[in-house]
């Protein structure tokens, strides 16, 4: 087996154990893998950073309903698409406010995360 593919494996296994202790409650286990698998990408792929974004999510999940997260990551990924498309899902009021929340919910995992 390749040295990649164990490393892969590694990861997989150890997000799964940050899942299983999650307090994301509501939140299906694949967004919350997601999460912390993008977040681990951007702040190191090392033990450290596994417990911080695991920390990040879950102060992520008891501010805001999944159902309102999935709003909000939606008009985000939406609204990179360029021109008219996209800007009905960056300029709108609902996009404005879901986005909103979203910061700032992050923006309180960071504080007491990292």
């Amino acid at each position: 087996m390749a040295t990649g593919t164990l490393g892969a494996i590694a990861v997989a296994a150890a997000l799964m154990g940050a899942v299983t202790a999650s307090g994301a409650e509501g939140y299906p286990t694949v967004a919350v893998v997601d999460y912390v698998y993008a977040c681990m990408k951007a702040n190191g792929e090392t033990r450290a950073a596994l417990e911080r974004c695991s920390c990040s999510i879950d102060v992520i999940a008891s501010i805001m309903p999944y159902e309102r997260y999935e709003a909000a990551e939606t008009f985000r990924s939406l609204g990179l698409q360029t021109g008219e498309r996209g800007a009905l899902f960056r300029e709108s009021a609902p996009a404005k406010s879901a986005l909103t929340e979203l910061r700032r919910a992050q923006a309180e995992a960071e504080v007491r995360c990292f």
